[in-house]
């Protein structure tokens, strides 16, 4: 796909079609302020798109940089790894491997839920103990008791119910 398109362009390039903006697009965006349908052009990092619109420092301030600029104009055998280092760091914010690099993000999202967790845990808190209506007198213990011994007098489910479970000679559960 992206080779039929290089060809159609060199061959529109041939007709002098699209000469120029071949020409631009080859030699970057210096000086361009904007694309032609009016979106400012912006440096970012991403790996998905290696070439940024923009380059990281526009305009060159200190007196070195400028001296590293022209001494870039010439060999490269001659530059040290520290220059092109610094002219890599002009051009780009960051490298791959520190676009890659594992960020510490996902410490700050689980405390965050954790927090959310236990604001959700005082809110319950505090509608358990102001909100809500004290517990009903039936599920006390002592009336679980009088409640389960009427059954068993009552005699409810005597075949394969809650009566068939209880011995009633030895006053005691079946095991």
């Amino acid at each position: 796909m992206l080779s039929v398109s290089v060809l159609r362009l060199n061959l529109l390039a041939r007709t002098r079609i699209l000469g120029a903006a071949i020409v631009r697009a080859a030699h970057g965006h210096e000086g361009q302020v904007s694309r032609p349908d009016g979106s400012e052009l912006l440096y970012y990092d991403h790996r998905a798109v290696p070439l940024p619109d923009i380059p990281f420092q526009q305009k060159i301030s200190v007196d070195e940089q400028v001296a590293l600029k022209e001494k870039e104009k010439g060999p490269w055998k001659q530059l040290s790894q520290e220059e092109k280092t610094s002219l890599y760091r002009m051009k780009f914010n960051q490298t791959y491997s520190e676009m890659n690099k594992p960020s510490k993000e996902w410490k700050t999202v689980f405390g965050t839920i954790l927090m959310f967790f236990g604001l959700t845990g005082l809110i319950v808190l505090w509608q358990s103990v102001y909100v809500y209506p004290p517990k009903p007198y039936t599920l006390e213990e002592d009336w679980k008791a009088m409640q389960v011994r009427r059954m068993l007098d009552m005699r409810v489910g005597p075949i394969q119910g809650f009566s068939s479970k209880w011995d009633y000679d030895k006053n005691e559960w079946k095991k």
